[in-house]
C-alpha cells in the first residue's frame, strides 16, 4: 500500500471519523490484502482496567472499513463504505494494547463484490478481523458485512 494511500486514510479519519483520534488508533501496517491497526489501552480502558468492548468493536469496525476504503482508491473508485451488520466475539479480557488484522475477503468474494458494484452501483462483502493483545494472543474476532455504494 502506498504511502499517500495511508495519508489519505488518515486524512479521512481525522476529518470524517473523530473518534479514531480519541480512541487513539494508529495504522501499523498495510502488507498486501491486510490492514493493521493499533489501539492504546489507557484511553480505551473500562472499570477493571481492560480493553473496553466498544473500543475494541470500532477498532474492528474501522479496520475492515478501513481495508475496504484503501482497496476502492487503489482501483481509483471512490464509493462509499458502510457498515451492514457486524458479529463480535471478546474471546480474553485485553490487559494491553490491541493489534486488529483486516482481512482481505478471498478472491471469489472480491470479484462478486466488483461485480455487484459494477452493474448495479452497490456491492456486499464480508471482512474478517481478528484482534491479537501485546503478545499475540488472539483476544477477539469480528465479522462485518459492509455495504459500498455510489455518492447519490
Amino acid at each position: 500500500m502506498s504511502t499517500n494511500a495511508l495519508d489519505a486514510l488518515r486524512l479521512v479519519w481525522q476529518e470524517e471519523l473523530p473518534i479514531t483520534g480519541a480512541l487513539g488508533i494508529a495504522v501499523v501496517s498495510a502488507p498486501p490484502g491486510a490492514l493493521v491497526l493499533q489501539m492504546p489501552l489507557a484511553p480505551n480502558r473500562n472499570h477493571k482496567g481492560t480493553a473496553f468492548a466498544g473500543s475494541l468493536s470500532a477498532l474492528t469496525t474501522l479496520a475492515g472499513w478501513s481495508l475496504l476504503w484503501l482497496a476502492l482508491r487503489e482501483a481509483g473508485d471512490h464509493a462509499h463504505v458502510v457498515i451492514q451488520d457486524s458479529t463480535m466475539r471478546y474471546l480474553r479480557p485485553v490487559h494491553s494494547d490491541a493489534l486488529a488484522t483486516a482481512e482481505a475477503p478471498d478472491a471469489a468474494a472480491m470479484d462478486h463484490f466488483w461485480a455487484g458494484l459494477r452493474r448495479h452501483g452497490r456491492g456486499r462483502v464480508t471482512v474478517e478481523v481478528v484482534v491479537r493483545d501485546a503478545h499475540g494472543v488472539e483476544v477477539a474476532a469480528f465479522t462485518g458485512r459492509y455495504v459500498v455504494h455510489r455518492a447519490v
